[in-house]
């Protein structure tokens, strides 16, 4: 078993917020495989089984709002005995403009708070991490931003990123991480 966990805060209010890029492409991803969420209430998540060449996934949104995701994954992680090499985090970046990108293994928080919550809850940071760009505001708070809804041209972007990281997302969870960056690198170009 493994554990693709997208980020975001529960609710149809944070529905569409550049926050909830994570919750975004797990729909997207359960839609397209035929999948539905159920509550997870022992675990504060809604979860999908997707069931893969390579084995079984559980899609996971935390519903415990961004600040402690942690509680649900690492929660999931312990209960299913998933090592922390095979949990994949899809969230948003401040650091990355609109329409990039990046797939890293382990590192810290970046001062992203759902990560934050992550790490301090499993034994170790060493899980995959895709980035999903929502760029830094010129001016102005940034909860504001990441809470705010993204203007037509970001919302482009991040469906060109889903259609290229969803062709992707087995060798990602494979952990196949540069061979599916690259992939999603060249996809992006054209």
């Amino acid at each position: 078993m493994k554990l693709l966990v997208g980020l975001g805060n529960p609710g149809n209010k944070y529905e569409q917020t550049r926050h909830n890029i994570g919750f975004r492409f797990l729909d997207l991803l359960a839609k397209s495989e035929g999948l539905r969420f159920d509550a997870a209430p022992r675990f504060h998540a809604e979860s999908a089984t997707w069931e893969t060449g390579a084995g079984r996934v559980l899609l996971v949104k935390p519903q415990t709002f961004m600040n402690h995701s942690g509680d649900a994954v690492a929660g999931l992680a312990r209960y299913y005995q998933v090592d922390e090499q095979d949990i994949v985090v899809v969230y948003d970046d401040l650091d990355l403009p609109s329409g990039k990108l990046r797939i890293k293994k382990g590192g810290g928080h970046g001062g992203h708070n759902g990560l934050r919550s992550i790490n301090a809850q499993l034994p170790t940071p060493d899980y995959i991490r895709i980035k999903v760009g929502i760029g830094r505001p010129l001016h102005g708070d940034i909860s504001a931003w990441v809470l705010g809804k993204a203007d037509e041209g970001d919302r482009a972007d991040e469906n060109r990123i889903f259609d290229a990281l969803l062709k992707e997302i087995n060798t990602v969870i494979n952990g196949e991480t540069d061979k599916a960056a690259n992939r999603i690198h060249l996809a992006l170009q054209t």
